[in-house]
């Protein structure tokens, strides 16, 4: 006997198949299982102002941060190009002034 898969938004059990899609009555969420694997597997990643980030993306600082474990300070306005999308805490992995850090997504918009 088949399977039926969590549902990939809200991860509901309660999932039922209605001929080729999959529907979840918690969140109404309706998906192909063909597609299911491509869309689970991608990293979803959103800035302040709840755009969706994507690798190479540009993106500028929205408020002052200080770095741990030093006196410096990553300023509000500062931009950072070609980021990248990494699973964890910190979602992002950039450079700003010629400085590596990884930084979360919730500081920061697209650019």
């Amino acid at each position: 006997m088949e399977t039926i898969p969590n549902c990939p938004i809200c991860h509901s059990e309660h999932t039922y198949q209605d001929g080729d899609f999959f529907i979840c009555p918690e969140c109404a969420h309706e998906w192909d299982p063909k597609e299911a694997a491509t869309l689970t597997d991608s990293l979803q990643v959103k800035d302040s102002n709840g755009n969706l980030l994507a690798d190479g993306d540009d993106i500028i600082l929205i408020k002052d941060l200080k770095l741990k474990g030093s006196s410096s300070v990553l300023k509000k306005g500062a931009k950072a190009k070609g980021i990248r999308l990494v699973e964890g805490d910190h979602e992002i992995d950039c450079k700003i002034d010629n400085m590596k850090i990884m930084l979360k997504a919730c500081f920061v918009k697209k650019a």
